[in-house]
């Protein structure tokens, strides 16, 4: 199984940028980290060993992105605008700096997004903005409004709200979507959502669902018994549905 470790600084986060790429050809996926989580989580915790045969078989490609989530929405020590800037930065070294790369790696015209719990967020939120890159996207164990507290979560912007917070969001952003274009973008993408039923997010994964069939956009719910927010789950899911 082809195994590739890249490094480079990041002009969009002015910062030293590390990632993973399994694989070498096949559908190419940008596959997020957990919560705070690193670019090398996934490997260890043998969920790219799980997918080594459709790896190998050149069936996928990941691309495993680390995180910057511990600077942006789990950065409690600045300003929730300061936060959600970050994210914003970090939007942009996706599609100026890995997107090219992945496109530059793989022959195959077949972009995904996808990702695990706090990853799920930023695979479907990356997907739904902009879809005229993506032929599928999956969410696993996700929460797709971090302004909510279910459970013992908290609101990650402390009561703050402007225009960015909004349209990163998917859950608030997407019911008072019209532009015909973007939601005719968004109909061609494959969604695939999974989330066990004990989860604090299962709510918000039901609501993303039905905000989606609201907007006559097809989408896959999948709910797997107990809470299956661990590894050991996602190296179940993880083969099934990316």
């Amino acid at each position: 199984m082809n195994r590739e470790y890249h490094k480079w600084f990041s002009p969009a986060l002015q910062r030293d940028m590390e990632l993973l790429i399994f694989g070498h050809s096949g559908r190419a996926v940008l596959f997020f980290p957990t919560r705070t989580a690193r670019f090398f989580d996934y490997e260890n915790w043998g969920i790219i060993g799980a997918m080594r045969e459709q790896i190998s078989n050149g069936e996928v490609q990941l691309f495993c992105v680390d995180s910057i989530d511990a600077e942006s929405f789990y950065n409690g020590h600045i300003h929730p605008h300061d936060r959600i800037s970050r994210h914003l930065q970090y939007e942009q070294y996706l599609l100026t700096e890995v997107i090219p790369m992945m496109k530059s790696k793989n022959e195959g015209n077949y972009l995904e997004t996808a990702g695990c719990s706090m990853g799920a967020y930023h695979a479907i939120n990356l997907a739904l903005k902009y879809p005229s890159l993506f032929r599928k996207a999956v969410g696993i164990s996700g929460r797709y409004d971090l302004t909510e507290n279910p459970g013992d979560f908290k609101d990650l912007m402390d009561g703050f709200r402007d225009e960015s917070v909004y349209f990163n969001m998917p859950v608030q952003y997407l019911a008072n979507l019209n532009d015909k274009s973007l939601l005719a973008e968004i109909r061609k993408v494959e969604i695939v959502l999974a989330i066990g039923e004990t989860d604090p997010f299962l709510y918000s994964n039901k609501d993303l669902s039905q905000l989606l069939w609201n907007k006559d956009i097809p989408n896959q719910l999948y709910i797997w018994t107990s809470n299956a927010h661990r590894p050991h789950y996602w190296r179940r899911m993880v083969p099934m549905y990316v």
